[in-house]
């Protein structure tokens, strides 16, 4: 079973350009969480369940905790705080820069990570 959450709207000062990092922008992150079992599913009570919230909640707090210069490095940090945080076997994450500024223009700039729980 998969928990998808997608566009979770951020604000934040992550950037290598000064102005990012002053100033910040809007980012849009999507998480995927596999579910290790299905105890959720069968009990219908939030006490079993991943809570929305707080996924959402650690997303922002990863965001809020430091200014990070590449997307690579803050897709990486959601994921590792995610699969940390919650009885998950893998986490996926996409970051995105929808206000990215290129010349020539694109739509947005993304960067994707998946992590995994080893076993044992």
């Amino acid at each position: 079973m998969t928990i998808e959450l997608h566009g979770i709207i951020l604000h934040g000062y992550h950037g290598v350009l000064e102005e990012e990092r002053r100033d910040g922008q809007r980012f849009l992150v999507d998480v995927e969480l596999d579910l290790e079992g299905e105890q959720a599913a069968l009990s219908d009570l939030i006490e079993d369940a991943v809570d929305y919230r707080g996924v959402v909640e650690q997303v922002r707090q990863v965001s809020d905790g430091r200014a990070y210069h590449l997307l690579e490095a803050f897709a990486a940090a959601i994921a590792d705080a995610l699969l940390a945080g919650w009885p998950v076997s893998a986490v996926r994450v996409r970051v995105c820069k929808p206000d990215v500024v290129l010349d020539p223009p694109v739509e947005y700039a993304a960067v994707s990570v998946e992590r995994r729980r080893r076993p044992g």
